[in-house]
């Protein structure tokens, strides 16, 4: 509790950061809070099928097929914030243990995990979770292991290099020679050490997974109509932005200053621990 109480304090501290970890909230809050305060069903259609912009009683307007646009933004981010969020956390777990464990041990098994990360970003992603998707489903679990898997391959060389830095350390090299296993040391001696960088990554991640599940979405391999969903939305209201812009309009304001509130934060949290964003190494 200590850790995130200081990481919060540091945010916090500029006025971008408070920017940013404002928006985040508002994003989490309402994921949360939408299905019981949205003023309609998600699919409720209006008795006038039309496309008319906002009024008193559909601020943000109706879409296509006559559904409120407010609604079904307020309730669209709640399974992309889901999803990404476990896949976030299952990237930055495995990819920050192989990225560790390799860097410390280095040798063969270093050479046999860079060149398998190094195969596997040859492969183009979006065809990557195509692939996965069309096998196996577009199921939460099935898009949760997907992106998890995919973006922690990245995560693999970044906390192996943040942990080549560390392993020349006296602190370590000490608890080598006492003996200490592997995992002692990793956890003990490396993991406090590479934390903050993994933690700057982990939002970075999370503000591409969102972009990436949305656009699966918009190719119409993500959340399955009518599930109210911001790129899906945003696929199936296109064709009639020049007549009624406001259903291609409103999710994608929801998306992007998700986007924006997390990077804003993600680069008040590097600056409060003394880390370029976009090098995550120490300045």
């Amino acid at each position: 509790m200590n850790i995130l109480r200081e990481i919060l304090e540091g945010v916090l501290a500029s006025r971008s950061g408070k920017i940013g970890f404002s928006i985040v909230i508002f994003h989490l809050v309402m994921a949360v809070a939408s299905p019981w305060i949205v003023p309609y069903e998600f699919n409720a259609q209006a008795e006038v099928i039309d496309h008319i912009g906002p009024s008193l009683q559909h601020w943000a307007g109706l879409d296509t097929l006559g559904r409120d646009v407010l609604t079904r933004t307020m309730l669209g981010g709640r399974e992309a914030i889901l999803v990404t969020l476990f896949g976030t956390f299952l990237a930055v777990t495995w990819g920050g243990f192989f990225g560790i464990l390799a860097g410390f041990l280095g040798g063969r098994f270093d050479e046999l995990i860079m060149r398998s990360v190094d195969i596997f970003l040859a492969i183009p992603w979006m065809i990557f979770l195509l692939l996965v998707i069309a096998s196996f489903g577009n199921g939460a679990h099935v898009m949760i292991f997907t992106l998890g898997f995919f973006y922690g391959i990245g995560v693999v060389r970044l906390a192996r290099a943040a942990t080549l830095e560390i392993v020349v350390k006296d602190y370590v090299l000490a608890a080598r020679a006492r003996g200490e296993g592997t995992l002692s040391v990793i956890f003990r001696e490396i993991l406090p050490n590479v934390r903050d960088v993994l933690m700057v990554e982990s939002a970075m991640r999370w503000s591409w997974m969102l972009l990436a599940f949305s656009a699966l979405s918009f190719l119409g391999f993500g959340v399955t109509p009518p599930t109210p969903d911001w790129g899906l939305m945003i696929a199936n209201s296109r064709i009639y932005l020049p007549l009624a812009p406001w259903p291609v309009l409103v999710p994608m304001i929801a998306l992007s200053s998700l986007i924006i509130g997390i990077n804003l934060t993600a680069d008040a949290m590097a600056k409060s621990m003394g880390l370029d964003k976009t090098t995550r190494t120490p300045v």
